[in-house]
């Protein structure tokens, strides 16, 4: 179990397209629609660990022709946000959007393709509780939500501060740089996981 929420907090707390969006919303809009966008994010993130637990995604992801479909539209829409990440003004861009709230973060998390390959990880290995499916299933959805919320929570409050600093215009274009280099790393991976 402890093994189990140890991968939780690595693979969670690495930057991908939910984490770094959330920053961009806290950023522009403040706490409140923040909330409603990191809501929009839980929903959708349960949403996929419902489709992996129930194997829906694996019988999704088992058809090449669906699995490259969803491939596509997944990299092409992030490395779309990586240029615009990359290529804003000097200002901490994270991700900026119009109106974000709960269906926007709900179908952030539905297309990305770091949230379905974290969960296949975390819910078809770490086997603590061999004897009953159900109880193992339910702990570990407690224990990635405590910690899915904690990480969350952190990001938001990041970007909500990180907005307020009055940072030198060469270390924002920096961090917009950087926060662009994790999210192609994060397509990249993705590409090599489906394909390789």
């Amino acid at each position: 179990m402890i093994a189990f929420a140890l991968a939780v907090l690595l693979l969670l707390i690495t930057p991908g397209p939910g984490v770094l969006s959330l920053a961009g919303v806290g950023a522009a809009f403040g706490w409140r629609q923040g909330i409603s966008y990191l809501s929009g994010l839980f929903i959708g993130n349960n949403l996929v660990c419902i489709a992996v637990i129930s194997g829906l995604a694996t019988v999704l992801l088992a058809n090449p022709s669906i699995r490259m479909t969803l491939l596509i539209i997944s990299a092409t829409y992030l490395g779309y946000l990586a240029f615009r990440i990359a290529f804003s003004d000097a200002k901490i861009a994270f991700i900026q959007m119009p109106k974000p709230g709960l269906v926007t973060g709900t179908t952030i998390q539905l297309i990305n393709p770091k949230a379905y390959a974290v969960h296949i990880t975390l819910f078809s290995g770490f086997a603590f509780y061999p004897n009953d499916f159900f109880i193992e299933t339910a702990i570990k959805l407690l224990i990635a939500n405590v910690i899915w919320i904690f990480i969350h929570f952190l990001w938001l409050y990041l970007g909500v501060e990180i907005n307020q600093l009055k940072l030198p215009e060469k270390v924002q274009r920096n961090i917009n740089v950087f926060m662009a280099i994790c999210l192609l790393a994060v397509v990249g991976l993705s590409v090599w996981s489906i394909i390789g």
